[in-house]
């Protein structure tokens, strides 16, 4: 449980990181930013594994590429699913960039928090 909340608050934490960084990708506060990393995270668990099997062919055509496509239109997608909660991505573009952004800075701040714990 405890490991789940630091992942929850790392992701909150990245997300406003993350609209510091690109433009298009708007988080209203911290609120926002948590309840954007659940709706993403349940994005994440059950319509990205769907999106990924259909998609495998040109996942594997473009050598693993398309991926970023599928991580942009998630979470594209769960900012389409939290409307009015601050949390908005105006475009494909930004959601691209911003799937990128997050990753890295999510990445770095869960390595922070695991060399903590």
């Amino acid at each position: 449980m405890k490991n789940f909340l630091l992942t929850w608050l790392a992701t909150a934490v990245a997300l406003l990181i993350t609209a510091s960084i690109v433009p298009g990708f708007y988080v209203k506060n911290f609120i926002a930013a948590l309840v954007a990393a659940i709706v993403i995270g349940l994005v994440n668990a059950f319509i990205r594994p769907i999106l990924a099997i259909l998609t495998f062919p040109i996942t594997l055509l473009t050598l693993g590429l398309f991926t970023l496509v599928i991580n942009a239109l998630t979470l594209w997608l769960a900012s389409a699913l939290t409307p009015g909660y601050g949390f908005e991505i105006r475009g494909f573009l930004p959601a691209l960039l911003g799937s990128i952004v997050l990753a890295i800075v999510s990445s770095v701040i869960n390595y922070f928090a695991r060399v903590i714990d």
